[in-house]
């Protein structure tokens, strides 16, 4: 079976193909589990690496897509969303919530509707990629593209 029958990649690619019928899901003969391992894979500079992490508050969820390159400020998103009590969401709430396991969870596609604030130093790379529901898939998107298929807010939230 290939990776681009598996159910939680072609959610992505659906997704995809209504926001723009010429995007397609690459699948790389190498990891992309991690930012580091995803630029070695493609060749790009880590910072273009769009990682998809999912913070838990009180009540919900966010998702915080966040350049490879940096790190996503708990101080910075508590303040960005007032609330008290923001923590990473553990494996079992990613795949419940996203539809998709670490290491491999999409900036789209998800199980449900999530906030997302979108970290605004992603802005320095004309072509960005993101996770496509499987570590060995990503696809390829402008910032602005990636403003407009997620509907997230750009915000500074990184140290």
């Amino acid at each position: 079976m290939s990776l681009l029958d598996k159910e939680p990649v072609k959610k992505v690619e659906k997704f995809l193909k209504k926001f723009d019928e010429n995007q397609k899901v690459i699948t790389l003969e190498t990891s992309a589990r991690t930012a580091s391992e995803a630029s070695s894979s493609l060749g790009c500079e880590i910072g273009a690496i769009v990682k998809s992490l999912l913070f838990k508050t009180e009540d919900t969820f966010t998702l915080c897509l966040v350049s490879g390159d940096k790190k996503a400020s708990l101080n910075k998103i508590k303040k960005k969303l007032k609330k008290k009590d923001v923590s990473m969401a553990s494996a079992d709430e990613v795949k419940n919530i996203t539809g998709f396991t670490i290491g491999g969870v999409s900036p789209i596609g998800h199980s449900i509707q999530i906030d997302t604030l979108i970290d605004d130093s992603l802005d320095r790379f004309k072509i960005l990629f993101a996770a496509a529901g499987h570590p060995s898939c990503v696809f390829k998107i402008t910032f602005k593209d990636l403003k407009k298929i997620t509907n997230g807010t750009v915000e500074d939230f990184v140290e």
